[in-house]
C-alpha cells in the first residue's frame, strides 16, 4: 500500500525496504508464473504449426515442411519436459538463476521457429496462404504477449524473435503487397509491446501487493508470539521473586546468628594476633627481613626496614613504588618485570627476585624479594601480595669471590692439587688432568703419594714435609709419568696453608708441564742457527762458522774457499709463479747444493735466494773449480713444477783466505763482489775474488751515487743519429741516444752507465726524460722547416712493467705537439719476452695512438717468430753483429737476407745498425733492406750540430751517404 501512495520520482523508506525484502521472492514468483503460464502458448503453438503444415502442405515444399514441423515438435516437447522439471523442482532449486535462462532461451528458440515458417514457408503468390499463415503468427505472438507478459523480457524473448525477422525480410525482399504485410506486422508488433507492458505492470502490482500483505500478517503473528512468550516469563519471575524473599528471610536469621559466633572468634583471634605480631616484629628484627604488603585494588604498600635497606625515610612508604624504579639497575628490571608478572598471571607458586637497587648513599646494593599472593578474585586476578625483602649484598660478593676463585682455580694453565693435612686429595683441576692424564674420579679421595703419577714426589717426599714443617713450602724439579707410562719434565710447587691456631690445615700442590718448554727452548735455539725453510744453516751459523774457520786459519795456517751463490732471475720466477712456489723451488736448490756438495763444511742460506758454501782446508784451486762446476750442472738440471719445467742457473762468487783476505766479514763481502760479477758477464758461472774486481765495485759504486744526481743537475744531454732511407736516398728517422757529460769523466757512453741505471731503478726517470726531449726537439725542427722527422726512442723493461707507459707517451705528445706517428719507440728483444701478454697490451694502446714500434738488437736473444707475429710492431732492427762482417762473411749474410724476407714477409720493415762501409750497404741494399744507420750515414752529435747538418744538407743538396 505503500507503493500505492508514493509521489512519482520518490521511493518512501517503507516501499524501499519492501523493495528490498521482496525483489528475491519476487523474481522467483515471476519464474514460477511464468513456466505455468507457457504451457498454453506451447500447445497453441503446436495446432499453429499443424495448421500451417497442413495449409502449406503442396508438391515440391513435402520436404522442407517435414522438416520445419518435426522441429516444432521436436521444440514443444523440450519446453513441455522443461516445465515438467521445474514442477517437480524443490522451491529453493526453483529460486536457481538457471531456469529462467532457460526459459528465455526456449521461448527464444519458439520464436525464431515460427519466423523461420514466415520467411521459409509463406508463398509469395497465394494472398489467402499468406493471409492464414500470417494470422495464426500474430495469434500464436498475442497469446505469448498474454502468457509471458508477466515478465516483459520473456515476452520480447518471444515476440522480437518470433515478428521481428519475417517484417525485415518482407520490406527488405517482397513487393508493395508483401509491404502490407509488413506493416501490418510491425503495428501488431507495437500494439502487442504496448499491451505486454501494461499487462506486465499489472501483474507485477498485484504480485508486490500479495507479498506486502503476506509479509505483514507474518509480522502480526510474530508479534502476538513475543508478548505470549514475556507475559509467560513475567509470571515465572514473579513466582521466583516470592520464593527468593522467603530464602533471604531464613538467611538472614542464621547470618545473625552466625555473625554472633564470628564476633566471639574474631575476638579471640585478635589476641592471638597481638602475640604474633609481637614476635614476627621481633624475628624480622633479629633476620634483619623487610616485610612488605602490597594491596594491588589501591595500590597502597607497607614496608618495614625502609631506613635500613633503601635510605628512605618511613614516612615515604606511600612513594615508594614512585621512587622505587628509578633506583633499580636497568639490567634487572626486565627480568623482575617478567618474574612479577609471571607469579600475577599464576604461572609460579611463589615470587622470588634478586635485584640491585641504589641506596640512597650512592652504593649498589643487591635485593632479594620473596612473597606470594595471598588474595585473588575468582577469576584468578591477584588481590593482595604479602612477602619479605632482604640485603644479600653480603652473600653476592662471597658468591662473586668464591666463583672468580673457582674460575681461577680451572683457568690456570698449572695443574693445581689441593690436600687435606693428611696428602689425601680433595679436588683437582683440569689443568693437573691435562698434564697427567688422571681424572677427579682417580685422584679425589686418594692419597697423593699413592697414585703412580706421583713416583718422584714419593722419593722426594721426606725432604718435601720437612720444607712445608719448616718453611711453609718447597719447588724443584721432579719427573713423573703421565697416565700412558710417558716420562716427562715437571716443576713442582708445595704450599702449606695454616689456621688461626698456627695447625696444618691445607696443603696446595702446583704443578708445570716443563715439556713443552724444552722443546721450545730447542726449536728456538734450532731457527737461532737454521732456516726454517730449507732446513740449512742461517746467515747466524754461517757467520759463526765462518768466524770459527778463520781463528783456526791463524793457527793452523791452512786455506779457507767461501762461495756465494745467488740464483739467476730468481725475482721473475717469484712474480710467474708466486711466493709458495718460489719456496718449493728453494728447498729444491738447498737439496740439490748439499748433495753436490758433500764435501763442503758449512752450507746455508743467506737471504731470500743467496746460499753460501764454506771449504775449510780446500786442496787447489783446480779441485774447487772441479766442484764448483759440478754444483753449476746439479743446480741447472731441469726442475718440475706443477706442469711447468723450470731450467734454473746460478751466478756463484768465490773468495780465499787468506789469498784475498785476512778476515770472515772481508772474505764474505769479496764473494758477493765476485757474484755480482758472474751476473753482469750473463750468469749462469762462477768468478774468482780478483783486487781489481774491488776497484770496479768501488767504482760502479761512485757511479751510483753520481748518476743519482746526474738528471738533476742536468747532466744527460740527447744526441741524435740520423737514418737512411734505402729506398729514397733520404733521411728516413732519427734516433735520440742518451749521453752523460760527466764534469771529471768527460762524455760518458750508454754502455757504461744503462746497466746500472736498470740495476737501480733510475732507468725510468732517465726514460722519461730522454723521450720528452725528444719530443719537444723533433717538434721544434718541424716548426723551423726541417721536416717531418720520424725520432725514434729506446725504451727499458722497467719503463713497460710500470704499466704507464701509455699514459706518458700520450702527455708527452700532447705537450709537445708532435703527431704521434712521427714517434718511433724501440724495446730490445730480451724485455719483451718476460710477460709477453702485458706487453701485447701495450703496444695496441700506443698502435692505437699512431705510435711506430719497433724491436731492437734482433736476433741476438731469444727472439721467437710467434712472438713476433703477436706483437703490433712496424720495424725490426738488426744487431750491428750481423752487419759488421757484410761482405766478407756468407753466414751473416744468409742471416740478415732471411730476416729482411722474413720480416716483409709479415708486413715489417727492417733497419740495419751499425753500418760503416760502403760493401756493407752495398749487399743491405741488395738484400732489400728498408733502413741503415751507423757511422756511414752519421754519428751521434748533439741537437745544435744536428740541426746544422740538416740544414747545410737541405740547402746545398748534399746526399747523405
Amino acid at each position: 500500500m505503500a507503493l500505492e501512495h508514493r509521489s512519482p520520482g520518490r521511493v518512501t523508506p517503507v516501499g524501499r525496504a519492501l523493495d528490498t525484502d521482496f525483489s528475491a521472492s519476487l523474481a522467483v514468483e515471476r519464474t514460477r508464473l511464468l513456466y505455468q503460464g507457457s504451457l498454453v502458448p506451447t500447445l497453441l503453438m503446436l495446432l499453429t504449426g499443424l495448421v500451417c503444415s497442413w495449409i502449406l502442405w503442396t508438391p515440391g515444399h513435402h520436404v522442407l515442411v517435414s522438416a520445419w514441423l518435426t522441429w516444432l515438435m521436436t521444440l514443444v516437447a523440450l519446453r513441455v519436459i522443461q516445465v515438467a522439471a521445474f514442477d517437480s523442482a524443490m522451491p529453493n532449486r526453483q529460486a536457481a538463476l538457471i531456469w529462467r535462462r532457460m526459459f528465455l532461451l526456449g521461448s527464444a528458440a519458439s520464436g525464431l521457429t515460427l519466423a523461420g515458417a514466415a520467411i521459409l514457408l509463406a508463398p509469395f503468390d497465394s494472398f489467402l496462404q499468406q493471409a492464414w499463415i500470417f494470422g495464426l503468427l500474430g495469434a500464436a505472438a498475442l497469446s505469448a504477449s498474454i502468457a509471458y507478459a508477466v515478465s516483459f523480457t520473456a515476452f520480447l524473448s518471444f515476440v522480437v524473435p518470433c515478428l521481428g525477422p519475417p517484417i525485415a525480410w518482407l520490406f527488405l525482399n517482397g513487393g508493395l503487397h508483401q509491404r502490407g504485410w509488413a506493416w501490418l506486422g510491425l503495428a501488431l508488433l507495437a500494439s502487442l509491446c504496448v499491451v505486454a507492458w501494461q499487462v506486465n505492470r499489472l501483474i507485477e502490482r498485484s504480485l508486490l501487493r500479495r507479498f506486502q500483505n503476506q509479509a505483514l500478517i507474518a509480522s502480526l503473528r510474530e508479534e502476538q508470539a513475543v508478548i505470549s512468550r514475556l507475559n509467560r516469563e513475567m509470571t515465572e519471575e514473579m513466582e521466583r521473586r516470592r520464593a527468593a524473599e522467603q530464602e533471604l528471610r531464613a538467611i538472614q536469621a542464621h547470618l545473625e546468628e552466625h555473625v554472633a559466633q564470628r564476633s566471639r572468634q574474631l575476638d579471640q583471634a585478635n589476641q592471638a594476633l597481638s602475640k604474633s605480631q609481637a614476635r614476627l616484629a621481633l624475628a624480622l628484627e633479629a633476620s634483619e627481613l623487610g616485610l612488605w604488603d602490597w594491596d594491588l585494588r589501591t595500590d597502597e604498600v607497607h614496608h618495614t626496614e625502609l631506613e635500613r635497606l633503601f635510605g628512605i625515610p618511613q614516612q615515604d612508604t606511600p612513594i615508594l613504588l614512585k621512587h622505587l624504579r628509578p633506583r633499580l639497575h636497568p639490567d634487572d628490571l626486565p627480568a623482575l618485570k617478567q618474574t612479577l608478572i609471571a607469579h600475577l598471571k599464576g604461572r609460579t607458586d611463589d615470587y622470588r627476585v634478586e635485584y640491585r637497587i641504589r641506596h640512597s648513599d650512592g652504593r649498589w646494593l643487591w635485593v632479594e624479594d620473596r612473597g606470594r599472593a595471598v588474595e585473588r578474585t575468582p577469576g584468578g586476578r591477584v588481590l593482595r601480595m604479602l612477602g619479605t625483602r632482604r640485603d644479600i649484598t653480603r652473600f653476592k660478593r662471597q658468591e662473586e669471590q668464591q666463583r672468580l676463585a673457582a674460575t681461577v682455580f680451572e683457568a690456570m694453565s698449572e695443574g693445581i692439587v689441593v690436600l687435606d693435612p693428611e696428602f689425601v686429595v680433595l679436588a683437582i683441576n683440569q689443568a693437573f688432568t691435562h698434564i697427567t692424564g688422571y681424572t677427579p674420579a682417580a685422584c679425589v679421595g686418594e692419597p697423593l703419594l699413592e697414585l703412580p703419577c706421583s713416583r718422584d714426589l714419593r722419593r722426594q717426599f721426606p725432604q718435601i714435609h720437612q720444607a712445608l714443617l719448616e718453611r711453609g713450602g718447597w719447588q724443584g724439579e721432579v719427573v713423573e709419568a703421565r697416565h700412558n707410562g710417558e716420562l716427562y719434565p715437571q716443576w713442582l710447587q708445595v704450599s702449606a696453608i695454616i689456621d688461626e691456631q698456627g695447625a696444618l690445615n691445607r696443603v696446595v700442590v702446583f704443578c708445570s708441564d716443563l715439556s713443552s718448554r724444552r722443546a721450545s727452548e730447542e726449536r728456538l735455539h734450532y731457527l737461532t742457527y737454521h732456516d726454517e725453510l730449507t732446513g740449512l744453516g742461517n746467515r747466524g751459523l754461517f757467520r759463526q762458522r765462518l768466524h770459527d774457520a778463520c781463528q783456526r786459519l791463524r793457527h793452523n795456517g791452512r786455506s779457507l774457499a767461501l762461495l756465494h751463490i745467488d740464483l739467476d732471475r730468481f725475482k721473475l720466477l717469484n712474480d710467474s709463479f708466486g711466493h709458495d712456489a718460489a719456496d718449493i723451488v728453494l728447498r729444491q736448490i738447498a737439496k740439490r747444493i748439499g748433495a753436490a756438495l758433500p764435501e763442503a763444511d758449512t752450507v746455508a742460506r743467506l737471504a731470500g735466494d743467496e746460499f753460501a758454501v764454506l771449504f775449510d782446508a780446500y786442496t787447489s784451486l783446480s779441485s774447487l773449480i772441479r766442484v764448483t762446476t759440478r754444483l753449476l750442472a746439479k743446480i741447472r738440471v731441469p726442475l718440475r713444477l706443477d706442469d711447468h719445467e723450470l731450467i734454473i742457473t746460478a751466478s756463484i762468487g768465490i773468495s780465499l783466505l787468506p789469498d784475498t783476505a785476512r778476515e770472515g766479514a772481508v772474505l764474505l763481502n769479496q764473494a758477493d763482489i765476485a757474484m755480482q760479477q758472474a751476473k753482469r758477464l750473463g750468469g749462469d758461472g762462477f768468478q774468482f775474488y780478483t783486487e781489481s774486481m774491488q776497484a770496479d765495485a768501488h767504482d760502479r759504486l761512485q757511479l751510483e751515487h753520481q748518476l743519482r744526481r746526474a738528471l738533476e743537475l742536468r747532466q744527460l744531454e740527447v744526441f741524435y743519429q740520423p737514418k737512411l732511407d734505402l729506398a729514397s736516398d733520404t733521411l728516413g728517422g732519427v734516433e735520440a741516444l742518451v749521453r752523460w757529460r760527466h764534469p771529471q769523466r768527460g762524455l760518458i757512453a750508454p754502455d757504461a752507465f744503462i746497466e746500472l741505471a736498470e740495476e737501480t731503478g733510475q732507468i725510468t726517470a732517465i726514460g722519461e726524460f730522454v723521450l720528452r726531449t725528444a719530443c719537444r726537439q723533433a717538434r721544434e725542427w718541424q716548426r723551423n722547416g726541417l721536416g717531418d722527422l720520424r725520432i725514434s726512442v729506446n725504451l727499458s723493461g722497467q719503463q713497460l712493467r710500470y704499466g704507464n707507459l701509455v699514459s706518458l707517451v700520450r702527455q708527452v705528445l700532447a705537450e709537445s705537439g708532435l703527431a704521434p706517428t712521427l714517434l718511433e719507440l724501440e724495446l730490445t728483444e730480451s724485455q719483451w719476452l718476460d710477460n709477453i701478454s702485458a706487453i701485447h697490451a701495450t703496444f695496441a694502446q700506443l698502435r692505437e695512438l699512431g705510435v711506430k714500434l719497433a724491436i731492437d738488437d734482433f736476433g741476438t736473444g731469444y727472439s721467437a717468430l710467434s712472438y713476433l707475429k703477436r706483437l703490433p710492431v712496424d720495424y725490426v732492427k738488426l744487431d750491428q753483429a750481423f752487419v759488421c762482417e757484410l761482405g766478407e762473411s756468407t753466414a751473416d749474410a744468409a742471416i740478415t737476407q732471411a730476416v729482411i724476407t722474413m720480416a716483409h714477409g709479415l708486413g715489417l720493415k727492417v733497419t740495419a745498425e751499425g753500418v760503416e762501409t760502403a760493401a756493407q750497404l752495398q749487399v743491405l741494399q741488395a738484400q732489400g733492406c728498408d733502413e741503415v744507420q751507423g757511422y756511414l750515414v752519421g754519428r751521434p752529435v748533439p741537437a745544435a750540430e744536428f740541426q746544422q747538418w740538416l740544414v747545410v744538407r737541405g740547402n746545398e743538396g748534399v746526399p747523405l751517404v
